[in-house]
């Protein structure tokens, strides 16, 4: 009989291994989620200031002066 020893502390490294990435990708998704919600509320937040100032287009559509 073949020894299973090695190759079961493999499996288990790899287990191990594995749970630790879908934590992180877990976490990395969270933070993404969190970081978009708040670049959708500063883009809000600069839409309306720039058109409290009285400008048509806003900014984040408006063409860089050198163009």
């Amino acid at each position: 009989m073949s020894d299973l020893g090695p190759i079961e502390e493999r499996i288990a490294h790899l287990e191990r291994v594995s749970d630790e990435l879908s934590e992180v990708v877990a976490r990395q998704d969270a933070d993404i989620a969190r970081l978009t919600r708040r670049v959708e509320m500063l883009l809000a937040r600069e839409v309306e200031r720039s058109l409290d100032q009285g400008a048509t287009i806003p900014l984040g559509d408006q063409k860089p002066p050198h163009w």
